[in-house]
């Protein structure tokens, strides 16, 4: 028996595949043994694989387009603080997403990178006797560089890049060309610029460089959106009377909403209000003058006169006789008609006269008024609002309660009959669509989905390994250690060769060659060695059969 399984021991093993090699090294009782460890340390290792996977932070671009210099100091920067970072394909450094700002404030304190100097550090660096262009194109890029940092500040931006088109001045009026520039801004995830950022970098860059217009600054996105509106100034008009007349009617809204969220209740109502706001701007002159009030100022001129009977008038110039003052006059009373006659004779009468010519030029003072008046835009012209209720079902509002809410709105908004405004307020039930609109974002577009969702696949993956891996290896082998502690020895002879092969756990070919075991006891230990090494035990047929037929 021993001669005829010898040549299935080490000899023949390189005689067969690799297959057949590696199943033999399987078959090994130590390797068996030791099968379960192994498998247990492959689950650990694949758990622990899966576990840095899922839950790795996302990776965030830290710095991009940077010299190699630069690239290994900010890495040994970051290695020294205890901060992972990476070089991912197009050769930036990324870091965790978490460590992004604490490796930003890190590499700012040690000044990198430092390969390209910034804004007016270029003009530092300037040799002597450069000409006059390579000064002015420094002294261009070190502004587009200062201003690109200036509009990085602005929290909704990531990166900024400015193009400044500045010509040469010229001494001719005609040749002048008005300076432009251009600006690229690159966003952070998720943001957008507002209307009042635009119109603040528009005037930031437009105030940095002499003699340049608002008009003449374009700015672009990452996406290549245009983010300035071009026009002009009518259309920068255009866009200041459409948001004056938005923000009076925002004004409105809020009153409403201020008014019917305490009676009716947040999300039980909607209103809406359009505003006929008069956006022209007018001025008027008016010059008015007194006729009625007219007062003479001066007046100068000359008449000449005849008397009745044809003698002229004394002239020529006055005597002593003309200088002489009047008699006294005496006084008569009416009704003394004899003292009349008595009466001594008065002194001649001045002989009347009549106006022949006269030439006179006379100047008046005339009242004048100047009136100046300037109307300014935003008067509302007509206002029309509407209120919708929300109806509970089976409840349905009275009459005198619409009506009570009715009034209420009017004399929110100011109502004015000889406006022509009009308010409704209509009660209906919400549908559910509309319902579902205003509830907001769902729950999965909140931002600590992902972060818990990671989390949460990673804690599975763990369990996974340690409910279906860890735990049936475990209770294998404590079961059969359990069987190991528990088996009695190789019985003698005169026991069942089938029982004494049951309790065996492992022949090997040192049991099947000791000659001290009676027959029945190697028939069972063969017995008990083909079931634990079938593929040995053919080959050791096949080499007997072999063997018989030579």
């Amino acid at each position: 028996m021993s001669n005829a399984l010898a040549p299935t021991d080490a000899a023949g093993i390189p005689a067969r595949g690799p297959l057949q090699q590696l199943t033999g090294l399987l078959g090994q009782p130590a390797v068996r043994r030791s099968l379960p460890f192994v498998f247990l340390v492959g689950l650990v290792f694949a758990g622990f694989l899966a576990w840095s996977m899922v839950a790795t932070s996302p990776q965030r671009i830290l710095f991009a387009n940077v010299s190699d210099a630069d690239k290994a100091a900010i890495s040994s920067a970051l290695e020294g603080a205890g901060i992972a970072n990476s070089i991912d394909g197009s050769g930036s450094i990324t870091v965790a997403e978490d460590d992004y700002h604490k490796a930003r404030m890190l590499l700012a304190g040690q000044g990198l990178p430092k390969a390209a100097p910034g804004g007016y550090a270029l003009l530092d660096n300037l040799p002597m006797g450069v000409s006059r262009a390579v000064e002015g194109e420094r002294m261009r890029q070190a502004r587009e560089t200062e201003l690109a940092r200036s509009i990085q500040e602005i929290d909704a931006i990531a990166e900024a890049r400015v193009h400044l088109a500045t010509p040469e001045a010229s001494a001719f009026v005609r040749d002048r060309a008005a300076p432009s520039a251009s600006v690229i801004v690159k966003l952070q995830p998720g943001r957008a610029l507002g209307e009042p950022q635009i119109r603040a970098i528009i005037n930031l860059v437009a105030s940095s460089v002499p003699g340049m217009q608002p008009d003449a600054v374009t700015i672009v996105d990452q996406m290549g959106a245009l983010l300035s509106k071009s026009g002009g100034k009518d259309a920068t008009a255009g866009d200041n009377r459409i948001d004056f007349q938005r923000r009076v009617e925002d004004k409105y809204r809020e009153q409403l909403a201020q008014l019917l969220t305490p009676m009716v209740g947040a999300g039980n109502f909607t209103a809406e209000v359009q505003a006929d706001v008069d956006l022209d701007e007018s001025q008027a002159t008016r010059e008015s003058y007194d006729k009625q009030g007219q007062v003479m100022r001066a007046e100068q001129g000359a008449w000449t006169g005849t008397s009745k009977d044809g003698a002229t008038s004394p002239g020529g110039i006055p005597g002593a006789l003309s200088n002489t003052p009047p008699p006294v006059s005496n006084l008569v009373a009416p009704n003394a008609a004899g003292a009349t006659a008595t009466a001594a004779p008065a002194t001649p009468a001045a002989q009347p006269q009549s106006k022949q010519t006269d030439s006179f030029t006379r100047t008046y003072e005339t009242g004048k008024e100047i009136s100046v008046t300037r109307a300014t835009p935003g008067n509302v012209r007509r206002l029309s609002v509407a209120v919708l209720l929300r109806e509970e079902p089976g409840k349905p509002r009275g009459i005198a309660e619409i009506n009570q809410i009715n009034e209420l709105v009017r004399a929110t908004v100011g109502y004015n009959a000889q406006r022509q405004d009009q308010v409704t307020v209509v009660s209906r039930k919400f549908s559910v669509a509309a319902d579902a609109g205003k509830a907001g974002p769902a729950w999965y577009e909140a931002e600590w989905v992902p972060m818990a969702a990671r989390n949460a696949t990673a804690l599975v993956i763990a369990l996974l390994v340690l409910f279906l891996g860890v735990r049936p290896l475990a209770r294998a082998l404590l079961k059969k250690r359990d069987d190991a502690g528990q088996r009695p020895a190789l019985p003698i002879g005169g026991h069942n060769p089938e029982d004494a092969f049951a309790q065996v756990p492992s022949v090997s070919i040192d049991m099947l060659e000791d000659r001290g075991n009676s027959y029945d006891d190697r028939v069972g230990l063969v017995r008990g060695f083909t079931r634990e090494n079938p593929a040995r035990a053919a080959l050791a047929v096949r080499d007997m059969i072999k063997a018989d037929a030579r």
